[in-house]
Order: structure tokens, then C-alpha cells, then sequence
């Protein structure tokens, strides 16, 4: 059977290769001055909405809604696809519970028609990587049912490791007290986070200065590998408008491990809302996230 992948925007991956892998993408939406946009919308080039937040405006998010999934799953189901659904972190967004509620309705409406939604606990390039790696699978042949299970047995190897420039936007977030934000940024501290096995963002650790921030991002990636090491064919490198930043640690991914695949890419809005700008974030397999 002929099965069509879909994730949603929040992967972070650029808008070239949904393309050139024909992936269906469902978009979240955000609010910045009182205007509304999304991917296939008004959109806004992140360079831009970067700027705005460093000027002082905040944005907010909003999630898929079921009406908006079945919107999109329903063409394709029409055209005699299936579809394989991999989806935002349920730690952090309600969008794939959204999806999973369309499924459902689509597939008593289309019985001889199959949709598989995957939580991939993921967010940003993280769930980007979950994608790339199920998208190789299809095109080498594998069927719907085999990406599925190979993605459920290995989405808790994606690790995330990332650090923040600015702590005022991890406390908007209800991820560090107000107090920590000031002393925090009055010392330079920068926090070292991770996703954990539940999909949400959790601290690991502090250290000081925007450079030791970097190089413990590829420290994480030493200790984490474990049995991948030498599996990671490819790293993935997003960043909140600091591509200067994203260039240092892959050339010290380089150095250390000899990779040479990388795909970089700018931390989309929807994400960057609750990290801000600067922030860096380093994506591989390894034995425990």
C-alpha cells in the first residue's frame, strides 16, 4: 500500500526537504502583535521574528486542533494513502493527541484506509531526526508498519542537547523561577537541558560563559552515544538566530568524532517562542536521552 509521512512544523526541518521527500506538513500557528501566522499562511521570515522577540515582543503558540488534522490527513486519505504521523511531543503540546482524535474519526469513515500516529517525545530537529530517519526507511522500501515499529522502539534514543542564551524565556516558560532568570543572567550562567523519556524539557545542569555552554553540548553527545557511536551518520544542529554559534559546535562534533554529515537549520517560531533567540540545540542517537 501507498503510504504518505506527516509530521508537523515544529520538526524544524527546512522547507526544501519537505519538499523534496513529499511529507505532509501540518502547521502550528503563532501570534506575534496581534497577527496570526503559519506555515501556507502569513508567514514571517525568522530572521525577522527573532529581531521582534530581541525588541521585546512576546509571542504565544496555539496547537493543531482535530478539525485542522482531519483537514489535512483527509486528501490524502481520498487519494488511497495512508499515513504515517509523526508528531510534536505530547509532553509539550497537545497537537498529536489532535491528530490521534482525526485518525480515529477518519478511519471509521475510511475503513480500508490506515492512519498510524507516533508521539515522538520529540521537539525542534529532534523530531526532525525521527523524521529524516523514518523518510530513508520508506525510501528503501519499507513498509508503513515497519517504519512505524522501528520509529516507537528508537524515539527514546533521539537525544536533545541544548542551551539557552537568555533564562528570561525558560521563565515565561514555567521552566526556571524568576529568581534564577535575574541572578542567572546577572552571573552569565547558561543552563545545559534535555528531553527527557516523557518528552518535556528538563534542566540537566549550569555552567558558566556562552562558550563552555557550547562545548558541554558535545560533551553530552561523548557521554551519550554509547552504543551508537559510529551509528550517528548524521547530526542534526538547530539554532535561535546564531548561526555562528551552530558553525562552532559541529566543527567541534567534527574534531571529536569525526562526523562529517550535519543538517543545520534556524529553531522555527513556533519553538523559538519558548526558547528565544541564541539558543543552540544538538541532535543524535544514543543509548539513553
Amino acid at each position: 500500500m501507498s503510504y504518505v509521512i506527516a509530521t508537523d512544523t515544529t520538526t524544524d526541518l527546512p522547507e526544501e526537504y519537505y519538499r523534496a521527500h513529499d511529507l505532509l506538513v501540518l502547521p502550528l500557528s503563532y501570534i506575534l502583535e496581534g497577527e496570526t501566522y503559519y506555515r501556507g499562511g502569513k508567514e514571517l521570515p525568522a530572521e525577522e521574528f527573532y529581531a521582534k522577540m530581541r525588541g521585546g515582543s512576546m509571542p504565544t503558540t496555539s496547537q493543531i486542533n482535530p478539525q485542522g488534522a482531519r483537514a489535512a490527513f483527509e486528501p490524502v486519505l481520498k487519494e488511497g494513502n495512508d499515513i504515517l504521523y509523526i508528531g510534536f511531543s505530547g509532553g509539550l503540546s497537545g497537537s498529536c493527541n489532535s491528530a490521534r482524535i482525526a485518525a480515529e474519526e477518519l478511519m471509521e469513515e475510511y475503513p480500508q484506509r490506515r492512519i498510524i500516529v507516533i508521539d515522538s517525545l520529540c521537539a525542534s530537529l529532534g523530531e526532525g531526526l525521527l523524521v529524516h530517519k523514518a523518510v530513508c526507511r520508506k525510501e528503501n522500501g519499507a513498509e508503513m508498519e515497519e517504519v512505524a515499529a522501528w520509529c516507537e522502539e528508537n524515539k527514546l534514543h533521539v537525544v536533545h542537547s541544548f542551551t539557552v542564551d537568555d533564562l528570561f524565556h525558560l521563565h515565561r516558560g514555567g521552566r526556571v523561577s524568576k529568581v534564577a532568570a535575574v541572578v542567572g543572567t546577572m552571573i552569565s550562567l547558561k543552563p545545559i537541558l534535555h528531553v527527557n523519556d516523557e518528552g518535556k524539557l528538563i534542566p540537566l545542569s549550569n555552567v558558566r560563559k556562552r562558550k563552555k555552554s557550547l562545548e558541554t553540548l558535545v560533551d553530552t553527545m561523548e557521554q551519550k552515544q554509547g552504543s551508537f557511536a559510529g551509528q550517528n551518520d548524521i547530526v542534526f544542529i538547530s539554532h535561535g538566530d546564531c548561526a555562528k554559534d551552530a558553525e562552532y559546535v559541529k566543527k567541534l562534533v567534527e574534531e571529536r568524532f569525526g562526523i562529517r554529515a550535519f543538517l543545520i537549520n534556524t529553531i522555527g517560531p513556533v519553538i523559538g517562542t519558548h526558547s528565544g533567540p541564541g539558543t543552540v540545540a544538538l541532535f543524535f542517537m544514543g543509548d539513553v536521552r
